[in-house]
């Protein structure tokens, strides 16, 4: 037992050795990233030690053998169990909130005592049941990624090896003249939204930038960090996403992801496609009960996918009563508002861009989707994300390069590890060509 305790330490620390050297999605400091963490140094998310411990979590769980433990029959349902317990969980830690907002209610600790004492339950259950659940999920995923043929001998390269965790907030920076991602900042998840905002303005102001604070769902650290949630759909499509992050870091797309623009998108498309097709042959394989459900009508899937179901998802506000009115299409309207923006960003109009992506967010407000701010920042972020048509990208031509790649490729295997070689844009073309 010993033995493969350190054979399994041995390897973590080789891959682990290997992806930060590569890098990944999680952000990477350059030039102009110094300049913004002078603000938030303070603040910033350590990744190392989150690390270690969620390296030592996949070791307990490899030395009991999970989830090998019970047939798949058991493994489905204790992911199903740990799920509605996270739901049970939710709506507890929802109710103490209610009782202790509630003016009305005079002693709050009396009244809430039955909900906490359920609350602290609950935790315990899901402490119980989320190494359970993680190594089931993850031994799915790895079953269909070997289905798909991304394997080395037979074996995802790395490991697919993930931990739910509460994920970091990012702080995005772009350039006021052009839309373009100069920073990515992880910043702790417990920042109040009042810390949040003085940030975004301290940077804003002192260098003359567009920033916004973000929400992340996943980080391609390893193991891949993804956030805590109810839907298992989303969650994995998320997981596989963040494997095929550290899939490419030991390539070359991966390794040169900060290098332009044009390979961070094409990264995180390449991503976003895969974890997807993953996902879904993961629900079919083993919950098929869940393919009948659908995104719900005026729900992005951008937005879901990033910022994850849990961090508030903009829902249409109840409907006026006018039946002849066009439902609002939230794709088409940000694509409108990208290629706006790009426009008068071209023609050196700064405030006027800034001015019209302001009025476009009250617009979105006024159709029930709440956006704190529509600027350069939510653009350089959002929009490298093209896997679905439309929205945040704009015009960018790399997204629709990336889905022709794929359109004409023979099976995803064939996709990732053409596309994985390339270390331009121009590679790309050429290969479409």
């Amino acid at each position: 037992m010993l033995y493969r305790i350190l054979r399994v330490l041995d390897f973590l620390a080789l891959v682990i050795a290997l992806i930060v050297a590569a890098g990944g999605d999680a952000p990477r400091f350059t030039g102009n990233t110094d300049r913004a963490r002078v603000f938030t140094r303070e603040i910033e998310f350590d990744y190392p030690n989150w690390v270690w411990r969620a390296a030592w979590i996949k070791v307990e769980q490899a030395a009991i053998g999970l989830p090998y433990l019970f047939d798949r029959a058991t493994n489905k349902e204790i992911v199903i169990e740990y799920l509605r317990t996270t739901q049970y969980l939710m709506q507890a830690e929802h109710q103490i909130e209610q009782i202790f907002a509630n003016p009305a209610i005079a002693d709050k600790e009396s009244s809430s005592l039955y909900v906490r004492a359920r609350r602290d339950e609950l935790i315990e259950r899901q402490t119980l049941l989320a190494p359970l659940a993680e190594a089931t999920l993850q031994s799915q995923i790895s079953e269909a990624v070997a289905e798909l043929g991304l394997t080395i001998s037979g074996q995802p390269m790395p490991p697919v090896l993930y931990h739910t965790s509460s994920t970091p907030l990012a702080l995005i920076v772009s350039s006021r003249s052009k839309i373009q991602q100069i920073a990515n900042i992880s910043v702790l998840p417990t920042l109040t939204l009042d810390d949040q905002i003085k940030l975004e303005d301290e940077v804003a102001h002192t260098l003359d930038v567009s920033t916004l604070v973000v929400g992340t769902g996943g980080i391609g650290v390893y193991p891949t960090m993804v956030m805590e949630t109810t839907d298992l759909r989303w969650t994995l499509s998320t997981i596989a996403h963040e494997w095929t992050h550290n899939y490419l870091n030991i390539r070359p797309l991966g390794i040169n992801y900060s290098k332009t623009p044009e390979l961070r998108t094409m990264n995180e498309t390449t991503a976003s496609i895969a974890g997807d097709e993953v996902g879904q042959l993961v629900l079919q394989r083993h919950y098929p009960e869940l393919l009948a459900s659908r995104v719900e009508p005026g729900r992005d899937p951008l937005i879901s996918l990033r910022a994850g179901p849990l961090s508030f998802h903009p829902s249409p506000l109840p409907s006026d009563g006018r039946q002849d009115a066009p439902p609002f299409d939230f794709r088409a309207e940000m694509h409108e508002t990208r290629v706006t923006a790009d426009e008068l960003l071209e023609q050196g109009k700064i405030e006027e861009a800034e001015s019209y992506m302001e009025q476009r967010r009250q617009v979105f407000w006024e159709n029930g989707y709440l956006l704190r701010k529509l600027n350069q920042a939510y653009f350089a972020f959002h929009g490298a994300y093209a896997d679905v048509p439309g929205g945040a990208a704009g015009e960018d031509p790399v997204g629709p390069a990336v889905r022709a790649l794929r359109e004409q490729s023979d099976s995803l295997a064939d996709f990732v590890n053409t596309i994985a070689w390339m270390t331009s844009f121009e590679q790309l073309q050429e290969a479409l060509q």
